[in-house]
Protein backbone atom coordinates (compact mmCIF):
# COMPACT_ATOMS: atom_id res chain seq x y z
CA UNK A 1 0.00 0.00 0.00
CA UNK A 2 1.18 3.51 -0.78
CA UNK A 3 0.51 4.50 2.85
CA UNK A 4 3.40 2.23 3.83
CA UNK A 5 5.71 4.53 1.82
CA UNK A 6 5.13 7.70 3.88
CA UNK A 7 8.43 9.16 5.12
CA UNK A 8 7.16 12.49 6.54
CA UNK A 9 3.77 13.94 7.35
CA UNK A 10 2.39 17.04 9.07
CA UNK A 11 -0.46 19.45 8.44
CA UNK A 12 1.13 20.91 5.28
CA UNK A 13 3.22 18.20 3.70
CA UNK A 14 3.63 14.53 3.00
CA UNK A 15 6.81 12.99 1.61
CA UNK A 16 6.47 9.51 0.16
CA UNK A 17 9.07 7.04 -1.05
CA UNK A 18 7.68 6.72 -4.57
CA UNK A 19 8.17 3.23 -5.96
CA UNK A 20 9.98 2.81 -9.26
CA UNK A 21 7.50 2.18 -12.06
CA UNK A 22 4.77 4.41 -10.60
CA UNK A 23 4.26 7.54 -12.73
CA UNK A 24 3.35 10.76 -10.96
CA UNK A 25 0.93 11.84 -13.71
CA UNK A 26 -1.52 9.54 -15.52
CA UNK A 27 0.37 8.00 -18.48
CA UNK A 28 -0.92 7.59 -22.00
CA UNK A 29 -0.77 3.80 -21.69
CA UNK A 30 -3.52 3.90 -19.08
CA UNK A 31 -1.38 2.41 -16.31
CA UNK A 32 -1.99 3.29 -12.67
CA UNK A 33 -0.34 6.47 -11.44
CA UNK A 34 0.10 8.34 -8.18
CA UNK A 35 -3.29 9.95 -8.86
CA UNK A 36 -4.93 6.58 -8.20
CA UNK A 37 -3.47 6.56 -4.67
CA UNK A 38 -4.12 10.15 -3.56
CA UNK A 39 -7.41 9.40 -1.80
CA UNK A 40 -5.62 6.93 0.50
CA UNK A 41 -3.10 9.66 1.41
CA UNK A 42 -5.63 12.13 2.86
CA UNK A 43 -5.10 10.93 6.47
CA UNK A 44 -8.28 12.57 7.74
CA UNK A 45 -8.22 15.62 5.45
CA UNK A 46 -11.03 16.09 2.95
CA UNK A 47 -8.70 17.56 0.35
CA UNK A 48 -6.50 15.15 -1.59
CA UNK A 49 -2.76 15.93 -1.47
CA UNK A 50 -1.06 17.22 -4.61
CA UNK A 51 2.41 16.49 -5.98
CA UNK A 52 4.63 19.59 -5.79
CA UNK A 53 7.31 18.31 -8.17
CA UNK A 54 7.92 15.31 -10.40
CA UNK A 55 10.07 12.19 -10.46
CA UNK A 56 10.46 10.12 -13.59
CA UNK A 57 8.33 6.98 -13.76
CA UNK A 58 11.28 4.64 -13.17
CA UNK A 59 12.96 6.84 -10.53
CA UNK A 60 12.17 5.95 -6.92
CA UNK A 61 12.44 7.98 -3.76
CA UNK A 62 11.44 11.21 -2.02
CA UNK A 63 8.41 12.94 -3.53
CA UNK A 64 6.81 15.95 -1.84
CA UNK A 65 3.02 16.31 -1.71
CA UNK A 66 1.22 19.38 -0.38
CA UNK A 67 -1.90 19.12 1.76
CA UNK A 68 -3.46 22.53 1.03
CA UNK A 69 -3.23 25.16 -1.73
CA UNK A 70 -1.32 27.76 0.33
CA UNK A 71 1.36 25.24 1.26
CA UNK A 72 1.50 24.09 -2.35
CA UNK A 73 2.31 27.60 -3.57
CA UNK A 74 4.96 28.10 -0.88
CA UNK A 75 6.62 24.79 -1.71
CA UNK A 76 6.59 25.57 -5.42
CA UNK A 77 8.26 28.92 -4.75
CA UNK A 78 10.94 27.15 -2.71
CA UNK A 79 11.66 24.82 -5.64
CA UNK A 80 11.70 27.70 -8.13
CA UNK A 81 14.07 29.71 -5.91
CA UNK A 82 16.51 26.80 -5.65
CA UNK A 83 16.03 26.52 -1.88
CA UNK A 84 15.19 22.81 -1.86
CA UNK A 85 18.10 20.43 -1.14
CA UNK A 86 17.88 17.15 -3.09
CA UNK A 87 20.23 14.19 -3.14
CA UNK A 88 20.08 11.31 -5.57
CA UNK A 89 21.93 8.03 -5.78
CA UNK A 90 22.57 6.34 -9.11
CA UNK A 91 24.48 3.33 -10.34
CA UNK A 92 26.33 4.28 -13.52
CA UNK A 93 27.26 1.87 -16.29
CA UNK A 94 30.85 3.17 -16.41
CA UNK A 95 33.43 4.65 -14.06
CA UNK A 96 33.55 8.46 -14.25
CA UNK A 97 36.88 10.24 -14.35
CA UNK A 98 37.76 11.73 -10.95
CA UNK A 99 35.92 11.47 -7.67
CA UNK A 100 33.73 14.59 -7.60
CA UNK A 101 32.86 17.70 -9.54
CA UNK A 102 30.24 19.97 -11.04
CA UNK A 103 28.44 19.23 -14.30
CA UNK A 104 27.46 22.54 -15.91
CA UNK A 105 25.57 21.49 -19.04
CA UNK A 106 22.55 23.37 -20.39
CA UNK A 107 19.69 21.18 -21.63
CA UNK A 108 17.16 21.34 -24.44
CA UNK A 109 14.31 19.08 -25.50
CA UNK A 110 14.30 17.47 -28.94
CA UNK A 111 11.71 15.21 -30.51
CA UNK A 112 11.19 13.15 -33.62
CA UNK A 113 8.32 11.04 -34.86
CA UNK A 114 10.55 7.96 -34.95
CA UNK A 115 12.23 8.20 -31.54
CA UNK A 116 9.88 10.42 -29.52
CA UNK A 117 11.33 13.10 -27.27
CA UNK A 118 14.45 13.34 -25.15
CA UNK A 119 16.73 15.92 -23.55
CA UNK A 120 20.19 16.78 -24.86
CA UNK A 121 23.10 18.97 -23.85
CA UNK A 122 22.78 22.26 -25.73
CA UNK A 123 24.72 25.50 -25.14
CA UNK A 124 21.55 27.39 -26.07
CA UNK A 125 19.39 25.37 -23.66
CA UNK A 126 18.26 26.05 -20.10
CA UNK A 127 21.07 26.33 -17.54
CA UNK A 128 21.49 23.07 -15.63
CA UNK A 129 24.00 22.31 -12.88
CA UNK A 130 24.61 19.12 -10.90
CA UNK A 131 27.26 18.36 -8.28
CA UNK A 132 28.44 14.75 -8.14
CA UNK A 133 30.52 12.57 -5.83
CA UNK A 134 31.82 9.04 -6.36
CA UNK A 135 30.64 6.76 -3.55
CA UNK A 136 31.72 3.25 -4.55
CA UNK A 137 33.00 1.18 -7.46
CA UNK A 138 31.90 -2.40 -8.06
CA UNK A 139 33.28 -4.08 -11.16
CA UNK A 140 32.64 -1.82 -14.12
CA UNK A 141 29.92 0.21 -12.42
CA UNK A 142 29.96 3.16 -10.01
CA UNK A 143 27.59 4.34 -7.31
CA UNK A 144 27.44 8.13 -7.51
CA UNK A 145 25.69 10.74 -5.38
CA UNK A 146 24.18 13.65 -7.30
CA UNK A 147 23.13 16.99 -5.82
CA UNK A 148 21.34 19.11 -8.44
CA UNK A 149 21.24 22.90 -8.23
CA UNK A 150 18.52 23.07 -10.88
CA UNK A 151 15.58 20.80 -11.59
CA UNK A 152 15.36 20.23 -15.32
CA UNK A 153 13.58 17.27 -16.87
CA UNK A 154 15.89 14.22 -17.01
CA UNK A 155 18.72 16.42 -15.69
CA UNK A 156 20.66 13.77 -13.79
CA UNK A 157 20.18 11.16 -16.50
CA UNK A 158 21.57 13.44 -19.22
CA UNK A 159 24.31 14.87 -17.02
CA UNK A 160 25.46 11.34 -16.19
CA UNK A 161 25.39 10.19 -19.81
CA UNK A 162 26.79 13.31 -21.49
CA UNK A 163 28.58 15.12 -18.68
CA UNK A 164 30.30 12.09 -17.16
CA UNK A 165 30.18 9.72 -20.13
CA UNK A 166 28.56 7.15 -17.83
CA UNK A 167 24.80 6.68 -18.24
CA UNK A 168 22.57 5.55 -15.39
CA UNK A 169 22.39 1.77 -15.36
CA UNK A 170 19.13 0.52 -16.82
CA UNK A 171 18.25 3.86 -18.44
CA UNK A 172 16.40 2.88 -21.64
CA UNK A 173 16.65 6.38 -23.17
CA UNK A 174 20.18 7.62 -22.45
CA UNK A 175 21.86 4.28 -21.81
CA UNK A 176 20.69 0.70 -22.05
CA UNK A 177 18.08 -1.42 -20.32
CA UNK A 178 19.27 -3.63 -17.49
CA UNK A 179 18.00 -6.54 -15.39
CA UNK A 180 17.31 -4.38 -12.33
CA UNK A 181 15.47 -1.50 -14.00
CA UNK A 182 16.75 2.07 -13.93
CA UNK A 183 19.04 2.55 -10.92
CA UNK A 184 18.22 6.15 -9.99
CA UNK A 185 16.85 6.99 -6.55
CA UNK A 186 15.85 10.29 -4.90
CA UNK A 187 17.51 9.50 -1.58
CA UNK A 188 16.93 12.67 0.43
CA UNK A 189 14.91 15.87 0.38
CA UNK A 190 14.87 19.00 2.55
CA UNK A 191 12.39 21.82 2.01
CA UNK A 192 12.86 24.94 4.18
CA UNK A 193 9.82 26.62 5.74
CA UNK A 194 9.81 30.07 7.28
CA UNK A 195 8.88 29.89 10.94
CA UNK A 196 8.49 26.11 10.90
CA UNK A 197 10.82 23.10 10.94
CA UNK A 198 12.08 21.97 7.55
CA UNK A 199 10.28 19.25 5.68
CA UNK A 200 12.97 16.59 5.57
CA UNK A 201 13.05 12.94 4.58
CA UNK A 202 15.42 10.18 3.57
CA UNK A 203 14.32 7.21 1.48
CA UNK A 204 16.16 3.91 2.08
CA UNK A 205 18.11 2.39 -0.77
CA UNK A 206 15.75 0.22 -2.83
CA UNK A 207 16.13 -3.52 -3.10
CA UNK A 208 17.00 -3.25 -6.79
CA UNK A 209 20.25 -1.46 -5.86
CA UNK A 210 21.12 -4.25 -3.43
CA UNK A 211 20.36 -6.83 -6.11
CA UNK A 212 22.76 -4.98 -8.43
CA UNK A 213 25.55 -5.30 -5.85
CA UNK A 214 25.28 -1.92 -4.13
CA UNK A 215 24.12 -2.18 -0.54
CA UNK A 216 23.07 0.59 1.86
CA UNK A 217 25.28 3.69 2.10
CA UNK A 218 25.50 6.50 4.62
CA UNK A 219 24.53 9.95 3.33
CA UNK A 220 25.19 13.38 4.75
CA UNK A 221 22.09 15.29 5.68
CA UNK A 222 20.73 17.19 2.65
CA UNK A 223 21.99 20.74 2.72
CA UNK A 224 25.23 19.81 4.50
CA UNK A 225 28.56 20.79 2.98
Amino acid sequence: MITDHVLFIDGEAIVIDKPAGLPVDPPRDGALSLENHLQSLTFGFQRWPQAVHRLDRDTSGCLLLSRNPKAHKRFQRAFEAGLVAKRYLAVLDAIPAGTEGLIDLALSKISSEAEGWRMIGDPEGRPSRTHWRLVRIEGGQALVEFTPETGRTHQIRVHAAEGLGAPVAGDPVYGRKGPHGMLLHAAALTVPREGKPDVTAQAPLPERFVAAGFGPVALAEPGDG
